[in-house]
């Protein structure tokens, strides 16, 4: 039986639709609908005699509910706390008390238990409710306060818990969502960078990683990490990982060929600093092998972009190919399949700065390279995808995950392949 996950803010209207299309659906004898009721209630069924409630069942099953009560819960509690109704929750958790110990959308985790999903949103007077009805989850709901940049909701959390000494585990939240609010209470607060011997802590690994993209909250962050400690890699990519020209003029006045220079994964994702793999390493084109200019790309690092650039960067340097032939992409490429492009189509925002840049500087839309992709595991189906011998052009248009890839870039490419 197919499975669903619940938003995070669950719409009951939407579910008893879906209940309704359900019911019509078995009615009808449509053998999807009926393999659902088969796989979870391990018994024939009568179409002819079913009622709502039955078809309720079974769609709350699919949502990992134990029953169609307990799915409307969910979303009455939800909207409470999102609408800041601390007598409403109070009400519902009195009459239902395991309520105060489960998610509040079932089985996702990551919202947590009531009071950890208040503290998501900031809610404080829910939370003192909780609090008040015996809710213990208070390390986890700090750790979402943090990780949202509710700064009063976290403060006031740390207090409940006696102002503790934090661990470094509390910067990997903001870290991942490249808060900087949330890095810098934790820092306030006490969290270390560095154990004692100045073995790193702070989770660089995490910011580098994160399949967020916020250039300047980026540079903030390491920026908070280094003020507190921390010693980063004085290397050309973690320059652009910091938003740090600066640092790259003097890398540039050291290395003339820095310009050129093809760096592999590990230099951009230095194991060091506890860094994975080119999977776990969230980016759209393939990173291995690249210039500064296609990191740049995938970061959403204009300004640096402009200025590698106007201090002579080809606009078509290639990244390195490997032993089995793929590689040799240009920076184009990774204009057309990025990780920002999957934020920008969840936004429905459709611009593509980077492909105009680079064709506006002479970039070769007809230039062809191989590559190959696989996509982190939290993206869906992980499989390794080979695209031989094309086209930047040919390559958004083929790729496999269409979130990933910029329509708007697509249409510039193809104009400039048209008017050449």
């Amino acid at each position: 039986m197919p499975t669903h996950r619940l938003p995070v803010r669950p719409n009951l209207a939407q579910l008893k639709q879906q209940a309704k299309d359900l019911l019509r659906s078995l009615r009808a004898g449509e053998p999807e609908a009926l393999a659902a009721w088969t796989e979870v209630a391990r018994e024939s069924i009568d179409v002819h005699n079913l009622k709502l409630a039955t078809a309720q069942w079974l769609l709350a099953r699919s949502y990992r509910a134990g029953s169609w009560a307990r799915l409307v819960q969910a979303c009455k509690l939800a909207d409470a706390i999102w609408d800041d109704q601390p007598e409403v929750v109070r009400a519902l958790v009195t009459k239902h008390p395991r309520l105060l110990r489960e998610s509040v959308l079932i089985e996702e985790r990551n919202w947590g238990p009531p009071l950890t999903y208040a503290a998501n949103l900031g809610r404080d007077r829910i939370i003192d409710v909780l609090r008040a009805c015996g809710a213990q989850d208070l390390s986890t709901a700090l750790d979402r306060a943090l990780l949202q940049g509710r700064v009063d909701t976290a403060r006031r959390l740390h207090a409940m818990l006696g102002r503790p000494q934090l661990s470094a585990d509390l910067l990997a939240g903001p870290a991942y969502t490249l808060n900087v609010a949330g890095t810098a209470l934790a820092l306030e607060l006490g969290t270390p960078v560095c154990d004692a011997a100045g073995a790193r802590l702070a989770p660089v690994a995490v910011v580098l990683e994160s399949d967020s993209r916020n250039p300047q909250a980026k540079h903030a962050i390491l920026e908070l990490y280094v003020q507190h400690g921390l010693e980063l890699p004085d290397t050309a990519p973690m320059a652009v990982h910091r938003g740090r020209i600066d640092l790259l003029e003097r890398h540039l006045r050291s290395d003339p060929h820095l310009l050129s220079r093809q760096f592999s994964h590990e230099e951009l994702y230095p194991p060091a600093l506890g860094c994975h793999d080119a999977i776990l390493a969230t980016h759209g084109t393939p990173l291995s092998g690249a210039t500064l200019l296609h990191l740049c790309v995938d970061y959403d690092e204009l300004e640096t972009a402009r200025w590698l650039l106007a201090r002579g960067m080809h606009v078509d340097a290639r990244a390195a190919v490997d032993a089995e032939g793929f590689g040799g992409h240009t920076a184009l490429f990774a204009t057309v399949v990025s990780q920002p492009s999957f934020w920008s189509n969840r936004r429905a925002e459709h611009a593509a700065p980077f492909t105009q840049l680079l064709l506006e500087r002479g970039a070769d839309p007809t230039v062809r390279a191989s590559l190959r992709k696989q996509l982190h595991p939290g993206y869906g189906p992980d499989s390794l995808h080979e695209y031989r011998d094309v086209t930047a052009l040919a390559w958004g248009q083929r790729f496999h995950d269409r979130r990933f890839v910029n329509a708007r870039a697509l249409e510039l490419i193809a104009a400039r392949l048209g008017e050449d």
